[in-house]
């Protein structure tokens, strides 16, 4: 609770307090003068206090003008993948890769049938992917088939 929301709080309370104590002490007076005024006179104030009271509340739970939450920031993106392949004959790949044939005179095999049962396709995790050396091979992803020797 903020300073001058407690500020706000006590003076609510003590003017409370003092519209039920001049309350009081107005059907004390009254009552040693006149009991039949004094029970009229603790109607009206009783009354009144119960407006002032339920406008207090009402006032106290809807009237506070607090500004609602800030909505948190949208998630930024993850960064994209650094793929480096050095070495001759490298093949680098931040996703997956199907078919690679890195020797001499070889052909890539043909890429293995995808499972039927997957409805979503799986993402890999952001990250370096590095294939470095001769005829090396990495992928982010499936790797399917690869080949690097020679023919």
């Amino acid at each position: 609770m903020s300073a001058r929301m407690q500020g706000r709080s006590k003076a609510l309370l003590w003017s409370g307090v003092g519209a039920g104590v001049v309350g009081i002490g107005a059907l004390i007076a009254v009552a040693l003068v006149d009991l039949g005024k004094a029970d009229q006179l603790a109607s009206v104030v009783g009354a009144v206090l119960a407006a002032v009271g339920l406008g207090l509340s009402l006032w106290g739970r809807f009237g506070t003008g607090a500004a609602p939450a800030p909505a948190p920031p949208a998630p930024t993106p993850p960064p994209a993948p650094v793929v480096t392949a050095s070495g001759a004959g490298s093949v680098a790949a931040g996703g997956s890769i199907g078919s690679a044939a890195t020797g001499n005179g070889t052909s890539p095999a043909p890429a293995p049938a995808a499972p039927a049962s997957a409805s979503t396709p799986v993402r890999p995790a952001p990250g370096s992917v590095t294939a470095s050396g001769d005829r090396s091979v990495a992928a982010g992803g499936d790797i399917g088939s690869v080949s690097t020797g020679d023919a």
